[in-house]
């Protein structure tokens, strides 16, 4: 069953300059227009693996997701849905009217057409989308296709039938969104549940003279179909999903919005996966954009040591209680001196001592993991990177990266866009220079040659070795005189250095309680050193830049 769209290509853009609320600007100023994006999808029901059309209306706020619906505009105090319209059969055109669906659907039975000046366009009471509830007075909301059919066809001259507009029409039943469709030929033809059955409701007209106009029961009663705001997603803290909830599994063309408090947009769908990386780049752009408004707001209240450098959402690879691999969110903070973890964002000043883990940033390490092609590649990612073939793409998503920590241990991550990778690595860099030099040195416990001493990284002078009691300095040495190391992947390391003097390799081990720290506090100097004295380092040590823009 087709879920995609047949018909013409509606998925638009539009900017549409929105006039300010009354007082929202000062006198003598020039008003700010808004730019709105509008387009159309198709909202999808895993449960049923039904769609139906949507609007779709972006602001630099919020994702509202719009639904047709009939609404009275004069004539009648109605607030109820129902229409009931006495139709009176044209000899040529019938009742102007195709229909489709029926229960062996399990939908009833909807107006799929209407034709322009026919008796059920004049009476401007009936919209396609109408479900058919009653025909002259049988209920045929239950009904099948051909049963609808056969009471239409045989009702006589005058036809009256009850109808309410169904919001949620399948998409399967490809109804127009557009207005009346043109006079056409009413040939006759055999009825069909997904097909427009309108060409043989003419029945058995008992004269060839024009019947009276169609008429509503209710006088005056003036209609209109308009899209009515359904749902509206605010995007400040909101995150994009485009998988299969907790697996690697890509949805075709399709991802859902999960507002902060964890209302969701459901699956939007979209045509082509052009149509659906483009509403997904222009959503995560504006909660981007929100996010660092909301960053800029907070920082306010921090002190220049304790800034918040980058927040957002990222799905972490966790391991189920079955052994199996699941994909579950995480906001990530770095702040300050220290990398947060947290299930939900921290929105008081309680929450930051709530975070599931929180590490130093000068002992973490980012490294961006291989990146796989997905099943859908958007047109806006192209990251193709160079892989074995071969290996296994399992529990694999395609924008990972890994976050190394103390005691060997690391945090496996995945963000929905490849080029959500780069601004996460600089991110992480920037905060972990910025730690190094506001704290300027590291001190660790550690042993040689069996007795305690100390090992202290500093970013002025490099490396220095002490005696933990007396605090006399056994040696040191500068970053640039560091000529290479090797570690046993547990607690012993061995550094190289250059002598000043003798201009020989001396070799000095060391053993430390949480090596993997050590190390990577070692690597968080030096980088921080180099990129000091050299303004390109970051971009030129860049794994993610490579992956995005050499492909």
């Amino acid at each position: 069953m087709e879920t995609g769209w047949s018909r013409k290509n509606r998925i638009g853009t539009e900017l549409e300059a929105q006039e300010p609320e009354q007082g929202g600007e000062k006198q003598g100023q020039c008003p700010r227009a808004q730019q709105t994006k509008t387009g159309f999808a198709q909202l999808y029901n895993e449960g049923s693996e039904n769609a139906c059309d949507v609007r779709l209306k972006l602001t630099k706020e919020a994702l509202t997701i719009q639904k047709q619906d009939v609404i009275c505009v004069s004539g009648s105090d109605q607030s109820t849905n129902r229409r009931t319209v006495t139709l009176h059969r044209h000899p040529i055109g019938g009742l102007g009217l195709s229909i489709k669906g029926g229960a062996q659907h399990k939908v009833p039975v909807v107006i799929s057409k209407i034709f322009k000046d026919q008796p059920a366009d004049k009476t401007g009471m009936l919209f396609i989308g109408d479900a058919v509830m009653q025909v002259n007075g049988i209920n045929v909301e239950n009904a099948t296709h051909e049963e609808v059919v056969h009471l239409l066809r045989n009702a006589g001259d005058e036809v009256t039938i009850t109808v309410y507009y169904l919001k949620d029409t399948p998409s399967f039943l490809k109804l127009p969104l557009g207005s009346p469709d043109p006079p056409s030929d009413h040939s006759s033809g055999a009825s069909s549940p997904l097909f427009d059955s309108g060409l043989h409701l003419n029945g058995n007209i008992s004269n060839t003279a024009p019947s009276s106009p169609s008429s509503p029961t209710v006088k005056q009663a003036r209609y209109e179909k308009r899209w009515i705001d359904a749902l509206s997603i605010p995007l400040l803290m909101a995150r994009i999903s485009r998988f299969r909830v907790s697996t690697v599994k890509l949805r075709r063309n399709s991802f859902e919005l999960l507002a902060l408090d964890g209302i969701s947009s459901g699956i939007l769908q979209f045509n082509t996966a052009h149509d659906s990386a483009d509403w997904l780049r222009a959503i995560s752009t504006n909660i981007n954009d929100l996010t660092l408004q909301n960053m800029k707001m907070i920082n306010k209240c921090y002190s220049m040591c304790d800034q918040i450098i980058h927040m957002g959402w990222v799905s972490e690879k966790v391991q189920g209680s079955d052994g199996s691999h699941m994909y579950k969110f995480k906001f990530l903070v770095l702040k300050g001196s220290s990398f947060y973890i947290f299930k939900t964002p921290p929105v008081s000043t309680l929450d930051w001592v709530r975070a599931e883990k929180i590490y130093n940033l000068c002992e973490v390490l980012f490294k961006v993991s291989k990146v796989w092609p997905a099943d859908e590649i958007w047109i806006q990612e192209n990251l193709y990177l160079n892989h074995n073939q071969n290996e296994e793409l399992e529990e694999q998503r395609p924008y990972c990266f890994s976050i190394l920590v103390g005691h060997g241990k690391s945090h496996y991550f995945s963000v929905e866009l490849g080029s959500d990778l780069p601004v996460l690595e600089k991110s992480f860099q920037k905060a972990i220079f910025m730690e190094v030099q506001r704290t300027g040195s590291k001190t660790y416990v550690c042993s040689s040659q069996g007795e305690v001493v100390c090992f202290t990284v500093d970013f002025i002078s490099g490396f220095t070795c002490f005696d933990s009691k007396s605090k006399n300095i056994i040696w040191r040495f500068k970053f640039s005189q560091l000529k290479g190391s090797s570690d046993d992947g547990k607690t012993r390391v061995k550094l190289l250095f250059q002598s000043p003097d003798t201009k020989q390799i001396e070799m000095k081990e060391l053993e430390f309680q949480d090596l993997t720290a050590v190390l990577h506090c070692i690597h968080s100097f030096i980088a921080a050193k180099v990129a000091s004295m050299d303004p390109m380092f970051i971009n030129n040590q860049s794994h993610a830049r490579k992956y995005i823009y050499n492909t």
